[in-house]
């Protein structure tokens, strides 16, 4: 009986779980200003529709900014989980590489480890596909190898 064994799809993983930690920085660093109230009024001779109800601009806003904030903190929280479980030096090496505010360089994360350029690049290869495989978002390939 031959069985298939699903192969991980090595660079289409990596740009996945880069996309996710740049979303992360993302939400880290901004806050979009489309989600806070403008200071200039808006006037319409347009009656409202429906007189039984009341809808503010500002109401509405308030309420995308705290769905927005909702939605920032849950993936925030995702993302946290999952980089606590990888070992003490992948850890380290995700953090500075993309979830700092302002990420290091790898030469200069792989000096302050006193990691050799090899031995770096294979830790963080194997803390990038933990890291994919903790948030589910590996990609295999679609031709299975067959055992």
């Amino acid at each position: 009986m031959k069985e298939i064994v699903p192969k991980v799809d090595e660079k289409k993983t990596k740009a996945a779980l880069e996309k996710t930690l740049y979303k992360y920085r993302d939400y880290l660093l901004t806050l979009p200003s489309d989600l806070m109230p403008t200071i200039t009024p808006a006037y319409s001779l347009v009656c409202p529709s429906n007189t039984n109800s009341f809808s503010s601009k500002t109401e509405n806003l308030a309420i995308e900014r705290v769905q927005y904030e909702e939605a920032r903190t849950a993936y925030m929280n995702k993302i946290h989980s999952a980089v606590a479980t990888l070992k003490p030096v992948e850890r380290q090496i995700i953090i500075q590489r993309f979830l700092a505010e302002d990420p290091y360089y790898d030469v200069d994360i792989f000096i302050d480890l006193g990691l050799s350029k090899n031995t770096y690049y294979k830790k963080k290869w194997q803390a990038m596909l933990r890291l994919a495989f903790a948030l589910k978002i590996e990609v295999y390939q679609r031709n299975a190898v067959v055992k």
